[in-house]
C-alpha cells in the first residue's frame, strides 16, 4: 500500500499463463475479449478494465503479445531481455521493456572478455532462430576486438534428443568438440533448451553466460548446477526491495491475505499436499511451517532475482504514469476506454522515479528501461545451493565513471589459443589458423618488445640499445675521447711532452741567440716557428675531451691557422736565402727583395688567407657539437660536426698548397753551400708533413667516431714534431754537442761579407 499514489484506488490483476506462444496468444485474446466469450471486438458484454499488460517470460513470446495489444494500443511492459529486433519501437509503439537493451549486454560480454583477456573462447547457443541472432549479433564484436572463437556449437532440447537418434549423434559429436577443444571459456546463450542440454555437455568449463535466471520454474528442484560453478553472468541490474525479506518471512499458506497461488506453489516446492486434498496421506501433509530458506536455490531463491525486480518496477511504472494521468486536467474531461488507452502512454513513456531501494526508474526513447547489467558470479556450494555474487557492473547511463567496472580480485582462467609471448618475442600468425592463434618468434637483432603478445618488436629510441634479452632498452654511452681514457691519456702526455721539448728549444735558442748557428738564418723566423710549432702541439688539447661549442668552433680553424703559420714560416726561411744567393749574381735585379721585408711579407700573406677561409667558414657554416646516436649500436658519437665539409678541406687544402711550395723552392735551393742551407732538412720535413696529411685524408673518409679525431691528432703531432726534429734536432746538435761547428759557421760569414744577417 502507498497512500501517495493512487488514493482510494485499488488495482487488481490477473495472473495468466503464458508458457508457449499459443498460450500466450490465447490468453491475450482473452484479456481483450469480454468476460464469457473470447472476441476480442464484441463489446456488448461486460469486458474488463485493462489499463496496462506485464509480460511475457521470454522474448519471443512478448512479441507475439505486443502484436496483438498494440492494434488496441494497450500498454505493454516486457520484462525478459529482448533479441536485437530492427525498429522494435517504430513497429510497435504500444511496447515498452523494463530491462535494458541487448546491445548493451553483447558489449558487456565484450568488454568483460578484454578485461580478463579472454581472447580464445566457444560459443554455445540455442539451435533455433533466437540462437542463430545471437551468434550473428556478437561475431562481428568479437571479431572487432580481436577476440577469436575456436568453436560454434547448437544445441538441442532434450526432447528432440530423445525422440532422434541423430539429434543425439550430433550432440555427442559436440561433446567431444568441447571436451578435445583448448578452450576454457564459453559464451552460453543460456535459456532452458541450452542449459538443458549443457548439462549433459559441460562439467568442468568456465562459462561466461549471457543470460540466465535460476529462479525460473523450468528449473526443478534436482537439476545440477555444479556445471556453473565459477560462471559469470550479465543480468539485468536488480537489488533488495524494502519490505520483500519480511514478506517472504511472514508468507503462509494458510494466511487469511494469501491468495490461491501461495498453496498451489507450497505443495509443489515441498512435494506435499494440505489435509483438504483429497490425495493428501499421513506422510506428504503441508503443515505450513516449512521454511522457504530450505529450499534448493534452483527451485526458489529468497533474494529478489533480476526478473522479479522488473515485475516489481513495471507495476510501480504503470502505477505512476496512472497516478499522472488522473491527477492531469485532461483526465477529468469525459473520456471514452480508447481514450484513456492512448492518453496513458504520453505519461508511462516520460515516468521518472525512484524505487524503494533508491535506485531510478525510466525509459529511454527506444522504451527501453534506462539502466544497466550487473555481472555476477555463480558460487556452488557442495549441497547444490548457490550464492550470487555481485562482481561488477555494465552501465551505459554512467556519464561521470566508467561503463565498465568489475573487480579485479576475481579468480582469472586462462583462454588462450596458445601461450603468451613473452617479452622480446613478437606474434607471428600460423596459417590456417585464427588470427588469434599465432607462434612466438624471438625478436631479429636490433628490436625488442617489452611487452607480451607484441605484434611485432620495435627498434629502441635514438639514445637506447636493446640489451641482450631484447626485451628492455638499455642508455647508450657517451663515446669521445676523454682525458681519463688511455687513448686521451696519452695524446694528452705526447702534446704537453712534444710542447715541453719545442719550449726547451726555443730556451736554447735564446740561450744562444749571438751564435753563427742561430743567427745565420733569419732568427726572428726562427723563434716564430718555434712558437707556431708549440702552439700546434697544445692545438692538439683541443680535440681531446667532450665536444662543446667553443671547442668545436676553435679546434679545426686554429689548427689551420697555427699550421699555416709554421709552414709560412719554413717558406719564408727557404725564399730568403734562395733570393740572397740570386742576388749575388751580376747584372740582377733580385737584390732589392733582398732584407726582412721580404719575410714579413710571406709570414703576413700567407697566413691571412687561411684566416680569410676560416672566417668565412665560421660565419656561414660552423662547426658544432653533434650526437652521432646511428653509426654504432651501443654508445652514442659525441664528434665536432664541421658544419661545411667543403670549407674543411679548404683548409687543408691551402695548407697542402702552401707545404708543396715550400717543399719545391726546399728541393731547388738543397744544392746551395752547406753552411747556409737548411732546404734539405725542409724538404725532409715537408715530404713527411705531406705524407701524414695525405693519410689522415684517407683515414677520414673511411672512419667514423672518436678514432677519426685520434687520427687528427695523431697527424697534428706526428706532423708538427716532424718539422720540428728535422729543422732544429740537427742545430741543437750543434750547439749543445759540437760547438766547434758553431765557430766555423762564424768564419764562413766573415768569408762571404756580403751575406747579412737578415
Amino acid at each position: 500500500k502507498n497512500p501517495i499514489l493512487l488514493p482510494n484506488i485499488s488495482l487488481g490483476f490477473h495472473i495468466y499463463d503464458t508458457f508457449s506462444a499459443r498460450m500466450a496468444h490465447h490468453n491475450t485474446l482473452k484479456l481483450l475479449s469480454a468476460q464469457n466469450r473470447i472476441v476480442p471486438n464484441y463489446i456488448c458484454d461486460r469486458q474488463y478494465n485493462l489499463v496496462s499488460v506485464i509480460g511475457g517470460q521470454s522474448s519471443e513470446i512478448s512479441l507475439h503479445m505486443a502484436t496483438i495489444l498494440d492494434i488496441y494500443k494497450i500498454p505493454q511492459i516486457g520484462y525478459s531481455i529482448l533479441a536485437p529486433v530492427i525498429g522494435v519501437k517504430e513497429k510497435l509503439p504500444s511496447f515498452y521493456r523494463m530491462v535494458p537493451g541487448e546491445k548493451w549486454q553483447y558489449m558487456g560480454i565484450v568488454l568483460l572478455l578484454l578485461h580478463f583477456h579472454w581472447t580464445w573462447i566457444g560459443i554455445i547457443a540455442s539451435h533455433d532462430d533466437k540462437g542463430e541472432n545471437f551468434v550473428q549479433t556478437i561475431l562481428p564484436m568479437l571479431f572487432q576486438h580481436k577476440i577469436c572463437t575456436s568453436v560454434i556449437e547448437r544445441t538441442q532440447s532434450i526432447a528432440d534428443i530423445l525422440e532422434n537418434s541423430q539429434v543425439l549423434h550430433d550432440i555427442l559429436a559436440i561433446a567431444d568438440s568441447l571436451t578435445s577443444s583448448t578452450v576454457k571459456v564459453y559464451i552460453v546463450n543460456a535459456d532452458f533448451i541450452t542449459v538443458s542440454c549443457l548439462e549433459w555437455l559441460i562439467y568442468l568449463y568456465e562459462t561466461v553466460s549471457a543470460h540466465w535466471d535460476f529462479s525460473s520454474d523450468m528449473f526443478h528442484r534436482n537439476f545440477d548446477i555444479r556445471v556453473f560453478h565459477g560462471a559469470l553472468s550479465l543480468a539485468s541490474h536488480s537489488n533488495e526491495v524494502l519490505g520483500f525479506a519480511k514478506f517472504l518471512k511472514e508468507l503462509h499458506p494458510n494466511s487469511p491475505k494469501g491468495d490461491g497461488f501461495i498453496k498451489i506453489i507450497w505443495e509443489q516446492a515441498f512435494n506435499c499436499l494440505f489435509s483438504d486434498s483429497e490425495e493428501a496421506t499421513e506422510n506428504n501433509i503441508c503443515t505450513g511451517e516449512e521454511k522457504l530458506e530450505m529450499l534448493p536455490g534452483t527451485f526458489f531463491e529468497t533474494s529478489m532475482t533480476a526478473q522479479s525486480y522488473s515485475i516489481y518496477n513495471a507495476i510501480y511504472a504503470i502505477t505512476h504514469a496512472l497516478d499522472k494521468m488522473l491527477s492531469s486536467s485532461t483526465s477529468k474531461l469525459k473520456t471514452t476506454a480508447n481514450r484513456r488507452r492512448l492518453l496513458i502512454h504520453s505519461f508511462l513513456r516520460n515516468i521518472s522515479f525512484n524505487n524503494s531501494a533508491g535506485d531510478p526508474v525510466s525509459f529511454d526513447e527506444n522504451g527501453e528501461l534506462a539502466s544497466g547489467f550487473d555481472i555476477i558470479n555463480w558460487v556452488i556450494f557442495p549441497n547444490k545451493s548457490f550464492a550470487r555474487v555481485n562482481v561488477g557492473r555494465m552501465d551505459p547511463q554512467a556519464f561521470l565513471g566508467p561503463k565498465f567496472t568489475i573487480d579485479g580480485e576475481a579468480v582469472v582462467p586462462i583462454s588462450l589459443c596458445n601461450h603468451n609471448c613473452d617479452p622480446g618475442y613478437r606474434r607471428q600468425k600460423i596459417e590456417g589458423k585464427p588470427f588469434c592463434c599465432y607462434d612466438c618468434v624471438p625478436c631479429p637483432h636490433g628490436v625488442i618488445s617489452d611487452q607480451k603478445d607484441q605484434d611485432d618488436c620495435l627498434p629502441c629510441p635514438a639514445d637506447k640499445f636493446p640489451n641482450r634479452k631484447q626485451d628492455g632498452c638499455l642508455p647508450k654511452t657517451l663515446h669521445f675521447i676523454s682525458f681519463t681514457e688511455p687513448l686521451g691519456m696519452t695524446s694528452a702526455i705526447l702534446s704537453l711532452s712534444f710542447a715541453l721539448i719545442t719550449v726547451f728549444v726555443l730556451g736554447i735558442f735564446i740561450k744562444y741567440k749571438n751564435t753563427p748557428v742561430v743567427k745565420a738564418n733569419n732568427r726572428n723566423l726562427t723563434y716564430c716557428l718555434l712558437i707556431s710549432l708549440l702552439l700546434c702541439f697544445l692545438c692538439a688539447l683541443l680535440f681531446i675531451g667532450k665536444p662543446l661549442q667553443i671547442n668545436c668552433y676553435l679546434r679545426q680553424p686554429a689548427f689551420g691557422v697555427i699550421f699555416s703559420v709554421a709552414v709560412s714560416c719554413m717558406l719564408a726561411k727557404t725564399i730568403t736565402v734562395v733570393v740572397a744567393f740570386m742576388a749575388t749574381k751580376p747584372g740582377t735585379k733580385i737584390s732589392k727583395w733582398v732584407g726582412k721585408g721580404l719575410a714579413k711579407c710571406i709570414l703576413l700573406s700567407c697566413p691571412l688567407i687561411q684566416v680569410s677561409i676560416c672566417v668565412v667558414w665560421l660565419c656561414t657554416a660552423p662547426p658544432f657539437p653533434n650526437f652521432d646516436m646511428y653509426s654504432q649500436a651501443e654508445e652514442i658519437i659525441v664528434e665536432c660536426n664541421e658544419g661545411s665539409v667543403t670549407m674543411f678541406y679548404c683548409v687543408l687544402g691551402y695548407m697542402g698548397l702552401l707545404a708543396f711550395i715550400t717543399f719545391t723552392v726546399a728541393f731547388l735551393a738543397r744544392k746551395l753551400p752547406d753552411g747556409f742551407n737548411e732546404a734539405k732538412f725542409i724538404t725532409f720535413s715537408m715530404v713527411m708533413f705531406c705524407s701524414v696529411w695525405l693519410s689522415f685524408i684517407l683515414s677520414y673518409l673511411s672512419t667514423k667516431g672518436k678514432y677519426i679525431i685520434a687520427v687528427e691528432i695523431f697527424s697534428i703531432l706526428t706532423s708538427s714534431f716532424g718539422l720540428l726534429s728535422c729543422i732544429f734536432f740537427p742545430k741543437c746538435y750543434i750547439i749543445m754537442l759540437r760547438p766547434e761547428l758553431n765557430s766555423k759557421d762564424q768564419e764562413l760569414q766573415v768569408m762571404y761579407p756580403h751575406i747579412i744577417e737578415l
